[in-house]
């Protein structure tokens, strides 16, 4: 007989990591996902230009670690890969949930959710898994995912949503077949109301960029 896949259900621990306390000059709550490769604690270096008396950073971190390169000095982590993808998801949406819940965010601060490469889709999914109002919607050098449909999104509300897409125009990731099906896909899930721009760069983040989005 061959092997046989069993499935257990446990208690896990993950760390995340914020910036700048809430206090009574806070406007903004970032809820940012990072890409392959990254640590929360590094991630978030992009994110201090903002304004740290109004602009309160919430960084998860993804739960898969492992040795970058071969040199078993440095550690990066990762959302998903392909295997067990379904199963992945759900406990990495559980995870966020987690984070979310433990913030106990006041309503009336302005929810800017924000995803860079895989993070994007972390960030679309967790996002249409809560069904929650944000002030703002991100998606920073990203595919969104394919079984994300538009009626997914009617809950949100696209006049008082603003939603930029954003990648480098020289992105190694992206080829010119790729930008033109995800700009099909984003104008339909978005109704053609996001905002898609260009810069000059590859698959990075622009700490520039970042402090002239709100």
């Amino acid at each position: 007989m061959g092997p046989s896949e069993k499935t257990v259900t446990y208690t896990a621990q993950n760390t995340y990591l914020t910036q700048n306390p809430i206090n009574p000059k806070t406007k903004n709550v970032w809820l940012v996902f990072h890409g392959i490769g990254y640590l929360s604690r590094y991630f978030v270096k992009y994110f201090d230009g903002l304004n740290p008396d109004e602009n309160h950073i919430i960084v998860p971190q993804a739960p898969s670690k492992y040795y970058l390169k071969d040199e078993y000095k440095y550690v990066g982590a990762s959302w998903l890969t392909k295997e067990n993808t379904p199963m992945e998801i759900d406990n990495v949406l559980n995870y966020v949930d987690a984070v979310f819940d433990a913030e106990q965010i006041p309503s009336d601060l302005n929810l800017i959710l924000f995803g860079f490469s895989q993070g994007v889709s972390i960030a679309t999914r967790w996002l249409v898994h809560r069904k929650i109002e944000v002030r703002a919607l991100i998606l920073y050098a990203g595919g969104i995912p394919n079984e994300l449909k538009r009626e997914d999104f009617d809950f949100l509300d696209l006049e008082a949503t603003t939603i930029k897409i954003m990648y480098g125009d020289t992105d190694e990731y992206l080829t010119p077949e790729r930008v033109k099906s995800e700009k099909v896909k984003i104008d339909s899930l978005f109704q053609g109301r996001a905002e898609i721009t260009t810069f000059e760069g590859g698959h990075e983040v622009k700490p520039g960029i970042i402090q002239g989005l709100l």
